[in-house]
């Protein structure tokens, strides 16, 4: 088991959830006040295994104790210890759960019968604030169950990354020193969050928890939780501020529950002008911000804000950083001269990734592929934002200068219609994936679910066979030698 450092105390309470009926415990690290001027300890090591929380029950409150909360002994239990640097992480991402996409859940967008309903940040914009919050609350209750983390678990997986909104956090005002506003975003993910924790801890899944939107957000696209061609996240000192105290939020109170915590997901380094620069200096305040507030023992990741790896040669490498891992994410779909590509040719590009990660964690931090799925097409319905067509089709904004590569019948939508050759190349493409992110630290799949793009889900490629339910199983072994 991973034990705590003797110079952290780790404190857990009971909040009562009575709108979800569960009462969770959480937890979190807290170092002693230092007294009569004593010198800071050491540093603290990194350590093996995982403290958890106390179960959460799913028995619904009595009405007598309605509206109070419970502080009880700490009694964390621990899950096996996963040696990062050692052991693979093999694992799927939970997308669409606490931040909404329209394309992995198109009816949840249809049911607002809004056209401009186009994010996460619009639905609380457009809609009443209430009926915003009964679509929310349903969808957080039935999208990702406890049922999902035993399929996960069964599939021979060992993580799971869950994206979330910096709007889901509960701070205060003694939390950070800029707003704590987070209008006209829909807050009430935190208690599933939480759920979610136990579930993994329960069925022995360790966790990497993910900013996948901060305040203005930093790439524009929905997944941030606001689509926009002029995002704000690097313009503003205040925004990156308070995502820098998130992440300090989340190690203190919650660094306990959780194995690594991603500090953004995908900022937008492309843009230029300082955005690089910020990026730069948010990876090393939030890192030195998540250590002061829960030890070295919870892993830290960045990623390459689409710069690339060896944008990132020397950077909080030891002794500067400890404990620190990169994520790369790989798709060959967004642009028309990736679509041009023949299935092998995906597969080869794929293969041209081994050896410059390996080459770059070899040299630097431990390296990861977080996201990356079977899609060779775009034709996913919105995948590129809700009422865009695909690119594949030519129906993305099409004009003189834009290309039609085929028809999007059969590449997407249910796997009953995916043809024996097509679900034997998703095999393939599944496993090179898989090889590339095995040369480093391990992968994580895009995603567990989607309504209507089996592609894109893990679940349906176990049901539909070119997944298997052993992740080290190979039909095409040594595919990139």
């Amino acid at each position: 088991m991973r034990h705590l450092p003797t110079t952290l105390i780790f404190l857990c309470q009971g909040i009562t959830f009575w709108s979800l009926g569960v009462h969770a415990t959480q937890c979190r690290l807290r170092a002693p006040s230092r007294v009569n001027g004593d010198a800071p300890p050491d540093p603290l090591p990194i350590v093996s295994g995982t403290v958890q929380p106390t179960n959460i029950s799913s028995t619904t409150p009595s009405p007598s104790n309605a509206g109070t909360s419970s502080v009880e002994s700490p009694t964390p239990t621990a899950t096996t210890a996963f040696k990062y640097g050692n052991d693979k992480i093999r694992g799927v991402n939970l997308g669409g759960w606490l931040v909404l996409e329209p394309w992995i859940t198109p009816s949840l967008f249809e049911s607002t019968n809004n056209d401009a309903i186009v994010d996460e940040y619009t639905l609380g914009q457009l809609l009443d604030s209430k009926v915003a919050l009964e679509i929310l609350t349903k969808h957080w209750e039935t999208w990702i169950t406890e049922d999902d983390f035993a399929a996960i678990n069964a599939a021979g997986l060992n993580h799971v990354r869950i994206p979330l909104g910096y709007w889901s956090v509960p701070m205060t005002s003694d939390d950070t020193k800029v707003s704590t506003s987070v209008e006209p975003y829909i807050p009430g993910a935190w208690p599933y969050l939480l759920r979610a924790l136990n579930w993994a801890k329960k069925h022995s899944i360790h966790v990497i928890l993910d900013i996948h939107g901060a305040p203005g957000s930093q790439n524009g696209y929905d997944n941030s939780g606001q689509r926009t061609s002029g995002p704000q996240w690097a313009q503003s000192p205040e925004n990156v501020q308070r995502t820098v105290d998130t992440v300090r939020f989340i190690a203190a109170n919650i660094g306990g529950m959780i194995d690594v915590l991603e500090l953004l997901n995908e900022p937008a380094g492309f843009l230029g002008g300082n955005f690089p620069q910020v990026v730069r200096q948010f990876w090393l305040d939030g890192y030195d911000a998540v250590r002061q507030a829960a030890g070295a023992g919870i892993k830290v990741m960045i990623g390459d804000a689409f710069l690339g790896v060896s944008s990132w040669n020397g950077f909080l490498t030891y002794p500067r950083g400890q404990g620190v891992i990169m994520d790369f994410h790989e798709y060959q779909i967004f642009s028309d001269l990736e679509l041009n590509r023949s299935f092998d040719e995906h597969v080869n590009f794929a293969c041209t990734y081994s050896d410059s990660l390996s080459i770059f964690e070899g040299s630097n931090i431990w390296t990861i592929i977080g996201e990356w799925s079977n899609a060779v097409t775009d034709c996913a319905k919105w995948l590129n934002g809700r009422g865009v067509g695909a690119r594949w089709d030519n129906t993305r904004f099409p004009g003189p200068g834009t290309q039609y590569h085929g028809s999007c019948t059969n590449f997407t939508g249910s796997y009953t219609g995916f043809s024996s050759s097509y679900k034997s190349f998703l095999r393939k493409y599944w496993e090179v994936q898989v090889e590339i992110g095995e040369n480093v630290q391990g992968w994580v799949f895009w995603t567990w679910k989607a309504e209507n793009a089996d592609e894109w889900s893990y679940q349906k490629g176990l049901e539909g066979g070119w997944i298997p339910q052993d992740p080290t199983n190979r039909r095409f072994p040594g595919i990139c030698s």
